[in-house]
């Protein structure tokens, strides 16, 4: 680490399975690794069953509190627009969006209780200065693998953070089956060649 971090507060969210606790815990291990005060919540709903996902990570010099109060987000990481939309409001007035193209429709919208808002992309630019739309659901299914998606979004992330690529390749090589290490690498430089 070359200078000093200030605290930082991330909010990833994201719906079951798309490894929103995975990216979450590769982030608070690299903050961890470097000598900064980590703290993280998670809420996982229904996570087995496509429900919101999301985790808090704050770090720092010194952190007192897990969560992460609403308009005081750094970044928001969003796998899924929706998800992203619904928030918004935990974003600073100078944090950074970093979505995902990917919407995936909720349970009430395919049983036809509620239709598909078809403003997402005009809530996001009203409410958000700074935002990068990322391809990371297609980038990943590209490499191969679709698991990949939450790899492809810290990529994107570590454009905006003060840690070196072999901090995350260390954190990739330590917390990844072996034999998914190098997709997941992989996925990672994509990522940060998209932002």
């Amino acid at each position: 680490m070359t200078k000093k971090i200030e605290n930082t507060n991330v909010l990833v969210c994201g719906v079951g399975g798309q490894g929103v606790l995975l990216f979450s815990d590769l982030l608070s291990e690299i903050a961890l690794s470097q000598g900064l005060d980590v703290k993280k919540s998670e809420v996982h709903g229904m996570a087995q069953r496509g429900g919101s996902v999301t985790s808090h990570i704050r770090f720092g010099p010194k952190i007192y509190s897990p969560l992460i109060e609403e308009s005081t987000a750094d970044f928001l990481v969003a796998f899924e627009k929706l998800e992203a939309v619904r928030y918004l409001h935990f974003l600073s007035p100078k944090g950074v969006l970093l979505t995902d193209t990917m919407i995936m429709e909720p349970l009430p919208v395919i049983i036809g209780l509620v239709e598909m808002p078809k403003d997402i992309d005009e809530r996001i630019k009203n409410r958000v200065k700074k935002f990068y739309i990322i391809e990371a659901f297609k980038k990943a299914k590209e490499l191969g693998n679709s698991r990949v998606q939450n790899m492809v979004m810290l990529g994107a992330l570590s454009n905006f953070l003060d840690f070196t690529p072999d901090i995350y390749h260390g954190a990739i090589r330590k917390n990844v089956k072996e034999k998914f290490v190098d997709i997941n690498i992989k996925a990672f430089e994509t990522g940060a060649g998209l932002v």
